[in-house]
């Protein structure tokens, strides 16, 4: 095995390349044995599209297919995973086959009739029967950090679909050419729109009044930022907690605690990976933990984590607005050995909303608060003190109080 520190993996995670190699060692592991497919493809598209970032500005754009005639909505829907095994999760997302054509960005300004093809699936309301034919198979899964993996891919030659029923909501908002796109985005979400129809909508340039093409990995972290913004302003409008509030959610080899305090807009969020994990490869060793914060005013800088920070954020800041209140947050990850794939920030945004659906333990104190949140995680106290900026403050302001 490389000797990498498994922190570097942990910062780059696949897309900086900051061990100096020309590949990713991760990444190369996760590429599955073939899938054979035919070049011939009939199926049923949940709908799915994926404009790829190699190239950039001109990028590979292309449904993805399933060589299934089956309800398959759920295959690109992350807001229905929650409760489902990452096998179940994998055997319908490896089984969507990408065809791929190249596009310069700038031409979602003034689309040609097969870009116009994959718009209009892109926002359908239920999936549309669709056949295409390919070359240059790569019998290879997509596997990546940010977005849900998918099987095959190949060069798109020709791709037919049955008339799609389109939801009007984004219909309407693609009509709108003086529309900002962030306006369309918060527009959109308020009107119940599914974040994923809305990453996708933007993704293939049906919003804005300076519409492009733009990458999937990018759209979703986009629509994460622009919506948690948004969020964060209104809670900040309401009241604070008058408790501390601790939410638990244990899924598929991870734990989220979240610690929720009496005290102004701050969020932090801290992540540890053990050995034998997707950015922790050593066999043996102690967790490596890293993590981000924003104090009042927000976060200055692409945060360290990636783009899961800003997943959490829009999970947390969704439910302070559902209970109309204003807290200091405290989120802690813990990831154990077996997993050990990379599956997309939809699994951190889609836990947390579980976990913030479920019923918290309340506490009047924050000592009482800390003690149960770290019977529910392997890591002491200590370490996570060391890495985190809001209990290193509530410690130093208890410190004050007794002077």
């Amino acid at each position: 095995m490389l000797s990498i520190p498994p922190s570097l993996c942990l910062e780059c995670r696949g897309s900086k390349l900051l061990c100096g190699l020309a590949y990713c060692p991760i990444m190369v592991r996760f590429n599955l044995p073939n899938i054979v497919i035919d070049k011939d493809i009939e199926g049923s598209t949940p709908p799915s599209v994926f404009v790829g970032r190699i190239g950039y500005p001109k990028v590979s754009i292309g449904p993805l297919l399933p060589p299934v005639n089956e309800d398959t909505s759920i295959y690109d829907k992350p807001e229905e995973w929650s409760n489902l095994r990452l096998d179940e999760i994998l055997r319908f997302r490896l089984s969507l086959v990408r065809g791929s054509m190249l596009y310069n960005i700038d031409k979602a300004r003034d689309p040609d009739n097969k870009l116009l093809k994959l718009q209009e699936l892109a926002i359908a309301k239920e999936p549309v029967n669709a056949d295409m034919r390919l070359e240059k198979i790569r019998n290879k899964p997509y596997i990546n950090e940010h977005i849900p993996p998918f099987g095959p891919s190949g060069k798109l030659l020709s791709f037919n679909a049955s008339n799609p029923n389109v939801d009007k909501r984004i219909e309407k908002a693609w009509y709108d050419k003086d529309l900002k796109a962030s306006n369309a985005i918060i527009k959109l979400y308020d009107q119940k729109v599914p974040l994923s129809n809305i990453i996708k909508a933007f993704s293939i340039g049906m919003l804005g009044s300076k519409r492009r093409l733009v990458p999937t990995r990018w759209s979703i972290t986009a629509i994460d930022d622009t919506i948690s913004k948004m969020l964060v302003k209104r809670v900040k409008e309401h009241a604070t907690i008058n408790e501390y509030h601790v939410y638990v959610r244990k899924a598929s080899m991870n734990v989220f605690v979240a610690i929720l305090m009496p005290n102004r807009w701050q969020f932090e969020w801290i992540e540890a990976w053990f050995p034998n994990t997707t950015w922790n490869m050593q066999t043996y060793g102690e967790p490596e933990i890293l993590g981000d914060y924003e104090g009042y005013k927000g976060i200055d800088h692409y945060a360290n984590v990636g783009g899961c920070y800003y997943s959490a954020r829009l999970a947390t800041a969704e439910h302070l607005n559902n209970i109309r209140r204003e807290a200091s947050i405290l989120i802690l990850r813990e990831i154990y050995p077996g997993f050990n794939l990379p599956i997309g920030v939809w699994f951190v945004r889609e836990q947390l909303r579980a976990m913030f659906n479920s019923k918290p333990m309340i506490f009047n104190n924050l000592d009482d608060a800390i003690n149960y949140a770290m019977s529910n995680l392997k890591i002491p106290l200590s370490k996570w003190r060391e890495k985190s900026r809001i209990l290193q403050s509530f410690k130093q302001k208890r410190l004050i109080d007794y002077l």
